[in-house]
């Protein structure tokens, strides 16, 4: 049988799996070129098949070209309809779509960013390890109460939904899901076991590694500093009363006190932040009595300023949940200007095709002195806003109140500094 077509892939990716498993079940044979990571995707003819440069990427021998990997292992099952792959009946092909998004979301994508932080990829977050170990935990848990009453998940045979959630499974169980969690699904283990079993996809999966406790983060090690060999004290002499009196009249000296932060020698502004971060909190945003009534009635226009936030690099965003936690990384190191900052940012658009944009309020009509505190505030650009013009204040509006709208990408997440 001649290949339906190449898969251009790295090593270890679980999307890849998911794709050779379906080819294997589906009966097809797949051609796997010699492919170099981040020199291959980078080269003219690869990006002429496949802009976004990313793997596993498909090159069908009838020349149709797919990213994504769910993408191409749906393709390929279409390609075996009497497999079965995609369920017997149109709403047993959306079953199989809906578990196939649960396993990437609700488990593989915490498994991703858990490992991308405890290998150097990203800052270490310990917030955010704790909150993607919940995260997953919910999606275990709602897959085993859904396998206790089934040997497949769609139906009475083996689908792509199947094939998808063992692969995930395959990655967690060689480092999230510790012996201590195994004990607590036995269905998941039950179905994973069934799964990798299968004599058509032994072959394709291998050998799981199950982990006996779960990766943890590991500080750096802090550099050793040589001890210099200790020098002979000099024998010390008998001060003279006269040294006395002047070291005395030394301790007397008050110590220079600390300068202050400019912006706390501001004139004083009739608009307290705190109390406007408390309204924001406690009312709805839009509408009689809401916050951006309070706002309006109430802000000193000459003691602070509005600013629009942009990301630099939104070429580089990815997932939206990541993007949603890199505000929430930019947002913790702006701690240091608590005091004279609220902020309202977020992620418009979808998975791949974002941006990150939102809005300041702060002291003072600078913007520099209050977010250089934050390494990385040159990742963004600040504009600084004028509310009485009309575009202006509909930014603003729709920031606060999350539902802005940019070049028809539409709100996705997003967090507050306050």
């Amino acid at each position: 049988m001649a290949p339906i077509g190449k898969l251009y892939t790295a090593r270890g990716l679980c999307q890849t799996t998911v794709i050779k498993a379906t080819a294997a079940a589906a009966g097809v044979e797949l051609e796997e070129p010699e492919y170099k990571h981040y020199e291959d995707n980078k080269k003219p003819d690869f990006l002429a098949k496949f802009p976004h440069g990313k793997v596993p990427a498909f090159e069908g021998a009838n020349g149709f070209n797919l990213t994504e990997g769910a993408a191409i292992s749906r393709y390929i099952a279409a390609l075996s309809p009497n497999s079965g792959l995609l369920g017997g009946t149109t709403e047993d092909a959306a079953l199989v779509d809906q578990y196939v998004h649960f396993a990437e979301t609700e488990i593989h994508s915490s498994n991703e960013l858990i490992y991308m932080m405890l290998n150097g990829y990203i800052p270490y977050n310990k917030a955010i390890h704790t909150a993607q170990t919940e995260r997953q935990l919910r999606g275990y848990n709602t897959l085993e109460t859904i396998l206790l009453t089934r040997t497949y998940l769609v139906g009475e045979r083996l689908t792509l939904a199947d094939i998808t959630v063992a692969s995930v499974i395959f990655l967690s169980v060689s480092y999230t899901l510790d012996a201590p969690l195994r004990a607590r699904y036995p269905n998941i283990l039950r179905h994973f076991d069934l799964i990798i079993n299968q004599p058509k996809l032994k072959e394709v999966f291998g050998q799981p590694t199950f982990i006996e406790k779960a990766v943890q983060y590991t500080p750096p090690a802090k550099e050793k500093k040589e001890k210099e060999p200790k020098q002979p004290a000099p024998k010390k002499e008998k001060p003279k009363k006269a040294e006395e009196d002047d070291e005395e009249d030394e301790n007397l000296v008050p110590e220079e006190p600390k300068a202050k932060n400019p912006l706390d020698l501001l004139p004083k502004s009739t608009f307290n932040l705190e109390d406007w971060k408390r309204a924001y909190s406690n009312k709805d945003t839009r509408g009689p009595g809401g916050a951006l009534e309070w706002f309006y009635e109430n802000f000193d226009k000459e003691g602070f300023s509005v600013y629009r936030v942009d990301f630099k690099y939104n070429d580089e965003l990815t997932l939206v949940f990541m993007s949603s936690n890199q505000i929430g990384g930019f947002f913790n190191r702006l701690e240091a200007s608590r005091k004279y900052l609220f902020g309202s940012m977020g992620v418009l658009g979808a998975a791949n095709d974002s941006i990150i944009a939102g809005v300041l309020i702060l002291r003072g009509q600078d913007v520099k002195p209050v977010v250089e505190v934050a390494p990385d505030y040159e990742s963004y650009d600040y504009k600084k806003l004028d509310l009485e013009n009309p575009e202006d204040k509909t930014f603003f509006e729709g920031a606060l109140a999350w539902d802005l709208e940019i070049d028809g990408k539409k709100w996705q997440d997003g967090k507050n500094f306050k």
